[in-house]
């Protein structure tokens, strides 16, 4: 009896792994999207210095300018972690929210759609620090990514942040406290 269900057992997994086997990669499986190019743009700048403490003390101190607390720092690593928490209420999605909850009593039920507007958000920001490959240079690449929570406080968004101005600040302001730790000023 027991010889019967090893075999079964065996068939099976013979058989799994035969339809397993058989899948195909989609083309393309590996190719990055069209938007990846611009996205590492957006998020990555080369500084001429090879001091990758002195950009990482940089790093820190803008974030810590722009609101963030340092959650983490590995500065063998070149990485750093900061996050900070912001409002996430949106006027015409509360509006909405109201105009629904409105309509749904008029109709006689009890709608709840202002417990699924946003209502606070934790933006993080992770920065990594490497040389570049010639050597002569640190290349700098900031991600923001935002976790929204909605009036039951439940998590409504966890999103990328693309927007270029955030970067575009984030990096003038980096650069303007690379120049002053290089000056020590």
């Amino acid at each position: 009896m027991k010889k019967k269900y090893r075999f079964l057992k065996l068939f099976f997994v013979f058989l799994f792994l035969g339809i397993i086997g058989c899948a195909t990669i989609p083309k393309g499986f590996l190719k990055p999207n069209e938007t990846s190019l611009e996205r590492r743009q957006l998020q990555m700048r080369q500084y001429d210095t090879t001091n990758e403490e002195q950009i990482l003390a940089a790093v820190a101190g803008v974030l810590q300018d722009l609101g963030f607390t340092l959650d983490s720092s590995e500065t063998k690593l070149g990485f750093v972690a900061a996050s900070k928490r912001a409002d996430a209420t949106n006027r015409g999605q509360m509006a909405g929210a109201f105009f629904l909850d409105m309509l749904a009593a008029l109709g006689g039920s009890s709608g709840n759609s202002m417990a699924r507007v946003d209502k606070e958000q934790v933006v993080k920001a992770s920065i990594i620090t490497k040389p570049s490959l010639d050597g002569n240079k640190i290349v700098v690449r900031v991600t923001f990514q935002r976790i929204v929570w909605n009036m039951s406080n439940q998590i409504s968004k966890v999103e990328s942040i693309n927007e270029p101005e955030i970067y575009q600040k984030f990096y003038d302001s980096l650069s303007k406290a690379i120049f002053l730790e290089a000056q020590k000023i």
